[in-house]
């Protein structure tokens, strides 16, 4: 019988799940996000006020902006979660009408994908993006996962101070 043994502290991102126990993976992720919602609370919103960017209200129903991170990467941007695909689609037509000044905000390149299944098999669009090669188990990595999330919901935010008024009318 061989037994493996690793000398080294970083593992595959695949290996994290048999590391740690579900509690302890749990904790961890919870830390993080908690450590983030800290780092980021004292900053305001675009309009000045006070926010919980952690769990960022839009006041559109079905239009979330979302921060996602696991063991292998991390996502950030746009769900559109309405149930009906045709108004799902006329939300998502309205944001490209506005790419170019999404981009503006964002100065990168986003993700745009029209009617995906997500993690629970629902029927969503997204603008997102993502990183690969960062483990939000992996402490070392939250520094790269912060710098990633805090610019990029900024500049959301941003944006959605600027044009949300166009989705209102949509929801309407």
């Amino acid at each position: 019988m061989a037994i493996r043994v690793s000398m080294s502290p970083v593992c595959h991102s695949d290996n994290y799940q048999n590391m740690y126990s579900k509690e302890e993976r749990s904790r961890l992720q919870q830390e993080f996000w908690t450590t983030l919602g800290k780092y980021l609370s004292p900053i305001p919103s675009a309009e000045g006020e006070k926010i919980n960017w952690i769990n960022y209200k839009t006041g559109v129903k079905n239009l979330r902006f979302f921060m996602e991170a696991d063991t292998k990467s991390a996502s950030v941007g746009i769900k559109l979660l309405h149930p009906e695909p045709l108004m799902q689609e006329l939300f998502f037509d309205e944001f490209l009408k506005l790419k170019i000044q999404f981009m503006s905000f964002t100065n990168e390149e986003f993700d745009w994908q029209l009617h995906v299944q997500d993690s629970n098999g629902a029927n969503v669009s997204l603008i997102s993006n993502s990183i690969v090669g960062v483990n939000v188990l992996d402490k070392d990595h939250w520094p790269q996962l912060i710098s990633f999330f805090k610019p990029r919901m900024l500049a959301l935010d941003a944006f959605w101070c600027n044009w949300k008024y166009n989705f209102e009318d949509l929801a309407s």
